[in-house]
């Protein structure tokens, strides 16, 4: 009889370490305690993540992190490409035991500041053309478009869920530029943004920008108005792609 209740118990493993992690989080409880006055959102995408936090009442911006995540074989670790609440910790790995339920996901790591314990709550895992984690590679100015390689200095933006986050940072040097994201709409070649936090002006969040964007042999052509009013056309590449780390 222990035979046959091994299969569906062995299936069942499969199936919870091959759910996919794609999509936008919540933070909801912290080390047993529930999060309210902050907000954390945390967006998966192409083996990347990336999280941004505020604090509700004022918009104050708290920090953000991100970097590649491996979940196989029920196994799982994140590695830290920028990390501003504590930049020292960029470059390292942190393994964590997951626990994914439904729309309930809990990591328990570990770290130097004791165990820590978070249960994050699925937004949403909707995908449209812009789905995905890319990063800058071109952009067109006087009607000539320059190119770059991105290097250890970089920005991505990571799009999954309906939420949005950029960043510009730089992994060698640990040094952090800035921040921003919220929700979008990307609509018959009509993108829009709506910021609900922002690293460098919180004055800006609540603000709503539309851009227009083509992706075109898998590069994602953005142009419109920047949040100062000045004239972008951007190209993004899928992350994969476009951003190859030095050895």
């Amino acid at each position: 009889m222990k035979k046959y209740l091994l299969l569906p118990l062995l299936l069942l493993a499969g199936w919870a370490s091959g759910q996919s992690l794609n999509g936008a989080w919540k933070l909801v409880s912290q080390n047993g305690k529930a999060v309210t006055a902050q907000e954390y959102v945390k967006v998966y995408q192409d083996d990347y993540f990336a999280f941004g936090a505020k604090n509700v009442a004022d918009n104050a911006f708290i920090g953000a992190g991100g970097g590649p995540y491996k979940y196989t074989d029920g196994k799982y670790s994140e590695t830290l490409d920028f990390f501003t609440l504590n930049p020292a910790q960029v470059g390292t790995t942190t393994p964590f035991k997951i626990e994914l339920n439904g729309n309930k996901l809990t990591l328990t790591a570990n770290t130097n500041d004791g165990m820590l314990v978070e249960i994050w709550e699925k937004i949403s895992d909707t995908k449209d053309d812009l789905t995905g984690n890319w990063v800058i590679t071109g952009r067109k100015r006087d009607g000539e478009i320059s190119r770059s390689t991105p290097g250890a200095r970089r920005t991505i933006k990571i799009l999954s869920g309906g939420r949005f986050q950029w960043i510009a940072f730089n992994s060698e040097t640990k040094e952090f530029s800035g921040t921003g994201g919220g929700t979008y709409t990307a609509v018959n070649g009509k993108y829009t943004e709506n910021i609900t936090f922002f690293s460098r002006d919180n004055s800006r969040v609540g603000a709503s920008l539309g851009f227009d964007f083509e992706v075109i042999d898998g590069e994602w052509h953005h142009s419109g108005l920047s949040s100062t009013g000045s004239p972008i056309y951007e190209i993004w590449t899928p992350y994969a792609i476009g951003y190859t780390p030095s050895n």
